[in-house]
């Protein structure tokens, strides 16, 4: 792990050190903080500890870096010239765009024929079950729907040929085959490494963050999942239901922020 004494000279108590200072002179406790900048209370300890090495990738430790400085009004600047979080090289990523179009089709193709198998699995074996008490009945068994014209009439001799009789009708009671409920409402793949922050349905439980690499995939249901935060927007695919969405709405200097409502719509947030 990386700490304040290893800055660099003249870097002075360093950028964590002047951060805790800048904190305490305002009479913030660590968990004000945290709450204020939505950080775990760890976050930011390790900020003032100059401790980068279990905060992600360089790029997103100076945004949280900076947005700490913005709350307390401290300039940092210097201070992240120097120090080692800034000389890290960021890892390489694959852009979206350089994948071939043949592999991107025939990922798409292998995702849908499986939510089609899904799908006839679960559908099929409703629908035979629905059925197969009906096979050995022998009533007549037709449709409320069929006009009275067309009901079978049969004649009986012992009475007047001006009386008939009619076949006694059953209603068919046999429900439409049910779609499937298991399959999933948001899909997220990974063609390059992103980091991504995902929050359950009370955006308050962390259920991922961290960095993610190329060819991961991450799939949730309506209800299990609150906000999203993806960074490195070009490398992310982003399907509700199947169908792919357009991240650009919800984008800004690369990193895509929204929620999925419980009807498994998608709406934007504003940080």
């Amino acid at each position: 792990m990386m700490h304040s004494e290893q800055t660099g000279p003249g870097i002075g108590a360093g950028c964590g050190a002047a951060l805790r200072q800048a904190r305490e002179a305002a009479g913030m406790s660590v968990e004000q903080v945290a709450s204020q900048l939505r950080m775990t209370v760890r976050a930011v300890a390790n900020l003032e500890a100059d401790d980068w090495s279990s905060l992600g990738a360089p790029v997103f430790v100076r945004g949280q870096l900076r947005s700490y400085a913005r709350l307390l009004g401290v300039d940092i600047e210097p201070y992240i010239e120097q120090t080692p979080v800034a000389s890290v090289a960021p890892s390489t990523l694959v852009s979206h765009t350089h994948t071939p179009g043949y592999q991107r089709f025939a990922e798409q193709i292998g995702r849908r024929a499986i939510y089609v198998a899904i799908t006839a699995a679960i559908a099929v074996p409703v629908w035979l079950g629905t059925r197969s008490h009906f096979g050995g009945s022998d009533l007549a068994v037709q449709s409320l729907d069929v006009p009275a014209a067309t009901t079978q009439v049969e004649v009986d001799p012992a009475q007047p040929r001006n009386t008939p009789r009619r076949t006694p009708l059953v209603a068919s009671i046999a429900s439409l085959p049910s779609q499937s409920q298991g399959a999933p409402a948001l899909t997220i793949t990974f063609n390059g490494d992103s980091w991504v922050e995902i929050l359950g349905p009370d955006n308050q439980q962390v259920l991922e963050r961290g960095l993610l690499t190329v060819g991961q995939q991450r799939s949730y249901k309506v209800g299990e999942v609150g906000r999203i935060k993806l960074g490195n927007v070009n490398a992310v695919e982003v399907q509700r239901a199947g169908v792919a969405v357009d991240l650009e709405p919800f984008s800004r200097a690369n990193v895509a922020r929204f929620t999925l409502s419980s009807d498994g719509s998608l709406a934007p947030v504003a940080n």
